[in-house]
């Protein structure tokens, strides 16, 4: 299955994860439901809240703040605007964030690292669907929906108190959670053709694809960076290619590393397949149910098989 919004770029993927993602948000689209992304870094939580603005009936912009990446002293100007005058260095009026998001969708990244001090002023822009310009008591009526993302623990943080226990409420009222490349390994050859295109168009480059040896090497490596990291490897692959296809000696020096040692011990296919649960049981902390789903494995096959190759809770 290969998704595509209106615009670009696309979500690409036919794993079983990513169906129920691509039928969760055909429906949430239609709706004006807040919606939480939650996901490790790299997995595409912006280019999926563009999806969910795109396949939605709103007009407006879809208008997006990394709430980590702005200080703390600057980030209210940035969401609400201020007045001229309102403080030193306003020598103009500024149209916030949220006001220029009017009748489209606000994308709040990282909203686990928005200041506490913050969180309630977002709680009730959430409720009211007003703001008010920073040195300015004039409210403005707006029309927004609201999309955040976050790779941390929001329930954590709230016990912590860090977040907001009413703002978590407001905010999770749809959750998508996007899979790691771990549980989406399947999408890895898809996703490949997908960059190499891509990346051979934009570089104005003929080239037809891959190696066996480096299709080999792309789809046994773990991703860490998920997506983003994937596609970083195939820009600087393309870039760096001068033959028809992308060899191993086109990818970076870690990559190349991997295939070397592949040479030096060709493991069978149980060692392989022993390696695979293995990972997969750490990633899902040895949960039994969740692992069978990644592998899609009945849970009393994967079951036999931790039992011989003696892979039990450490």
């Amino acid at each position: 299955m290969k998704e595509q919004s209106s615009g670009n770029p696309e979500i690409i993927g036919a794993s079983a994860p990513m169906g129920e993602i691509f039928q969760t948000v055909q429906r949430v689209s239609r709706s004006m439901a807040t919606v939480l992304l939650r996901g490790e870094s790299g997995t595409g939580k912006e280019l999926l809240a563009r999806a969910i603005h795109q396949h939605s009936p709103r007009s407006g912009q879809f208008v997006a703040i990394n709430c980590g990446a702005v200080p703390e002293g600057l980030l209210e100007s940035e969401l609400f605007g201020h007045e001229r005058g309102a403080f030193s260095g306003a020598i103009a009026t500024k149209i916030g964030i949220l006001e220029t998001a009017h009748r489209g969708t606000v994308f709040m990244d990282e909203i686990g690292d928005m200041p506490l001090s913050m969180q309630g002023k977002l709680l009730r822009v959430i409720q009211e669907h007003r703001i008010s310009r920073v040195g300015s008591n004039k409210p403005i009526q707006l029309d927004l929906r609201f999309i955040a993302a976050t790779n941390k623990d929001l329930q954590r943080a709230v016990a912590e108190g860090r977040f907001r226990e009413d703002l978590y409420f407001h905010l999770n009222v749809v959750q998508i959670a996007l899979p790691s490349m771990l549980e989406r390994g399947e999408d890895i050859p898809l996703l490949l053709q997908h960059f190499l295109k891509m990346f051979s168009k934009r570089f104005a480059k003929k080239i037809r694809g891959l190696s066996q040896e480096a299709q080999e090497v792309l789809r046994a490596y773990s991703y860490p960076g998920n997506v983003r990291e994937l596609q970083n490897i195939m820009e600087r692959a393309v870039a760096l290619a001068e033959g028809e296809d992308l060899t191993v000696e086109d990818l970076p020096q870690d990559l190349q590393k991997l295939a070397a040692n592949r040479h030096d011990h060709c493991s069978t296919l149980e060692e392989q397949e022993k390696a695979y649960i293995h990972k997969v049981l750490e990633v899902t902390q040895y949960h039994l149910g969740e692992s069978a789903r990644i592998l899609a494995l009945p849970r009393t096959t994967l079951w036999r098989k931790m039992r011989k190759y003696g892979l039990s809770r450490p």
